[in-house]
């Protein structure tokens, strides 16, 4: 069966649920999950992880994400987004001088309010279930990191180009709005394209119509990068037969050397886990060999 990771630049207006079922259907594999989830309005890099690689997705959810956005001032929102209802608008009078001047702000670690329109749960229901009712409750503020905020060019009236690299957990949407009331005139997010997720960018992302023609050719799994390709950062280590054994049978074996993580390599080059070596003795973090 089909394992391994394929880049995609998921199309706007399809969810990234979507995506993963369309993946499941031409690669005949079920096992589909992604890292990170997209808004349908959203387009970009969506890493997809088939098969025995779903078993990474744990580790590539945690990383720093990047984005292009497009920031509307002078228009609220009960989405955050231009996808919704409209609740205010204002004029437009803030030079780009008071605009970055704003942005300072929102670097670093700040406390953002996860929207009413989004998947998380509260009391076992979805904020978004919630809010098509009408319905408002409590969130609580949540710590996230915004490394990188730059503004970009002014595309249209009261439009800017923003570029944001920032933690897990962070909603681009609720930035545009937050920036927006900060700057006095409200604001929303007119797009957003993700560039970068879980270090994979859109150098290598495919569309869904390129897998679909491989797929018409019996050749989608050729676009399938290998699962230790997200491990890249770790040095790699190959093991003797009985270090195998023991690997594949759940058990840590001695090791010599440094300690740290490893990419961790049958005789064969089949790779077998993530490991973790301490005082001499390796680990299994995660194992992705076939059963």
């Amino acid at each position: 069966m089909p394992s391994g990771i394929i880049i995609i630049d998921k199309p706007q207006d399809w969810t990234s649920m979507d995506v993963c079922g369309k993946l499941r259907r031409v690669l005949g594999e079920r096992r589909v999950g992604h890292a990170g989830t997209l808004d349908p309005m959203a387009t970009g890099v969506l890493p997809v992880f088939v098969g025995r690689a779903t078993r990474a997705v744990e580790f590539a959810e945690r990383g720093d994400k990047e984005y292009l956005a497009t920031l509307r001032l002078g228009l609220v929102t009960d989405t955050q987004d231009t996808t919704g209802e409209t609740l205010e608008t204002h004029p437009v009078s803030c030079s780009r001088g008071e605009i970055e001047e704003v942005l300072s702000r929102f670097r670093g670690e700040i406390q953002q309010i996860p929207p009413m329109y989004s998947a998380l749960k509260v009391n076992g229901q979805k904020l978004y279930q919630l809010a098509r009712k009408g319905k408002t409750v409590e969130r609580q503020p949540r710590r996230i990191t915004i490394s990188a905020l730059e503004l970009g060019e002014q595309t249209g009236e009261g439009e800017y180009a923003l570029r944001v690299r920032c933690s897990k957990g962070t909603y681009i949407r609720t930035l545009c709005h937050d920036i927006g009331q900060a700057l006095g005139c409200g604001g929303c997010m007119a797009s957003l394209r993700r560039t970068m997720a879980a270090g994979f960018d859109l150098s290598q992302a495919v569309t869904l119509e390129a897998v679909i023609a491989a797929g018409e050719q019996g050749r989608a799994a050729e676009l399938l990068l290998p699962v230790d390709t997200y491990f890249a950062q770790y040095p790699a280590l190959t093991v003797d037969r009985e270090a195998e054994r023991r690997c594949r049978n759940g058990n840590s074996f001695r090791s010599r050397g440094e300690d740290g993580r490893f990419r961790v390599y049958g005789g064969d080059g089949a790779f077998l886990m993530l490991g973790e070596r301490k005082a001499g003795v390796m680990s299994t973090v995660k194992s992705f060999f076939d059963v």
